[in-house]
């Protein structure tokens, strides 16, 4: 009795010390779905217009709009392709060894839909436009297919 006290103990210690892990829910582990909720929420990251900026122009990124046809149509940061959130395939997203694939769309809620879903069909980390293309224009980021106003 004693030395399986010492054993829980000694095991909550370590769990508690480290930074990579939370310890589950009852009804995590009763759902079975804590672990791999976990590791899918640490494959997803954001990152803001300057760090985008700064991988555009060393020219190491490939940029996915997850916004509809129209909206793509509308206005987009150059050299996008368009993969709708709706009919996202992520086996058809471009990943490179060469370049990081960042996903955006107009203000990151579907473009953090897509990372997750292409975060788990790699496996790897996946990065997003924190505030997406609103924070990329607000910053003064060029937008192709705006009609000029008047």
């Amino acid at each position: 009795m004693m030395r399986g006290l010492l054993i829980a103990s000694a095991l909550l210690a370590l769990t508690a010390c480290s930074n990579e892990r939370a310890l589950p829910t009852p009804e995590a582990m009763a759902a079975g779905t804590f672990e791999s909720a976990r590791a899918s929420a640490a494959m997803v990251q954001t990152l803001d217009v300057a760090e985008l900026n700064a991988l555009i122009a060393r020219g190491e990124v490939v940029l996915v709009d997850v916004r509809t046809p129209e909206e793509f149509g509308a206005g987009r940061l150059p050299g996008s392709l368009n993969a709708p959130v709706e009919t996202f395939d992520a086996a058809s997203i471009p990943v490179e060894n060469t370049r990081e694939t960042i996903l955006y769309c107009r203000s990151a809620r579907r473009s953090e839909q897509a990372a997750q879903m292409l975060a788990e069909h790699t496996g790897s980390t996946v990065r997003h436009l924190a505030g997406g293309i609103i924070a990329w224009e607000e910053a003064g980021g060029d937008v192709i297919g705006v009609a000029p106003t008047q």
